[in-house]
């Protein structure tokens, strides 16, 4: 029974994403001429060429050998979820194809077209799954590429379909708002995946270290390592506790810290993907 609420609630995760992407793609994008790349940017293209079918369906139909091909290359949990992806959002496009255009300053359906459609491409491949088509093509070069983020990878192959945008539309224009959607889409894609996965490393010089280190492991549950240290005016040796916490818990260290020493010196920074006990696992898979 549990696991088939967590496939449902994993199911519906992919869903919305696709959800937020198709009410991007008719509110913003499509009615404006703007491309925000992918396979739904390409099938925009050729349904404007050809008048072929829909947006939605040629999406699918474009998408089937790609499912093939991302089913053997990557896991079977991806292949699934991408299958529920294509089939989300070439219904969700076509679906949403009745909602009112708005009607704004390309410009503006540029920003908020790549702000949505982003924030739903994100929630689809934070959550291991994919719209298929180009999705597919960034997940395996992300597979070769591991220290490239996500969205910068997706960046790069939309700037082709965004040539093609002001090529096809013989409107340069298009073609520089495409390519806002695109920077804008991507950047809210990285912001969406990693955001979930940041944590905060703090070093703490204190004379108490000892105690701080003692509640840091009674009171929050994590572990703290001694840095060996020396003052760089006086010259004495001094200890540095380094530790990382979730974000969450940030407040609640600084409150400790400062509860045990209140002259206690903290440097807090942001600490992006951290592995181990505690933490997540790494996967080869991950993004």
């Amino acid at each position: 029974m549990k696991k088939t609420v967590a496939f449902l609630w994993w199911a519906l995760k992919i869903a919305f994403g696709c959800s937020l992407y198709g009410v991007a793609f008719n509110l913003f994008l499509e009615p404006s001429g703007t491309n925000a790349g992918g396979m739904s940017g390409l099938a925009m293209v050729v349904v404007h060429v050809t008048g072929f079918s829909t947006v939605g369906t040629l999406t699918a139909v474009v998408n089937l050998p790609l499912l093939l091909i991302g089913g053997l290359r990557v896991n079977r949990k991806f292949m699934i979820g991408s299958v529920i992806g294509t089939a989300a959002i070439s219904l969700t496009i076509d679906l949403f194809a009745i909602l009112p255009p708005v009607q704004v300053d390309p410009l503006i359906a540029a920003i908020y077209g790549g702000v949505l459609g982003g924030a739903g491409l994100g929630m689809v491949l934070s959550a291991g799954g994919s719209t298929g088509g180009s999705d597919i093509v960034v997940r395996l070069l992300k597979k070769r590429y591991q220290n490239v983020p996500i969205g910068i990878i997706t960046m790069c192959f939309d700037l082709v379909v965004v040539a093609l945008t002001g090529i096809v539309f013989r409107d340069i224009t298009k073609s520089l708002y495409s390519g806002i959607t695109v920077f804008v889409c991507g950047r809210v894609v990285d912001a969406v995946v990693y955001s979930f996965d940041y944590s905060k490393v703090a070093m703490i010089m204190s004379p108490k270290y000892e105690q701080i280190i003692q509640a840091i492991s009674q009171q929050l549950n994590r572990g703290a390592t001694l840095l060996y240290g020396e003052g760089g005016y006086s010259r004495q040796e001094t200890k540095v506790v380094l530790t990382t916490v979730k974000r969450q818990q940030l407040a609640e260290l600084k409150a400790l810290v400062v509860g045990i020493d209140p002259d206690a010196f903290i440097i807090v920074q942001e600490a992006h993907q951290v592995l181990g006990q505690g933490f997540a696992r790494y996967s080869k898979d991950s993004l």
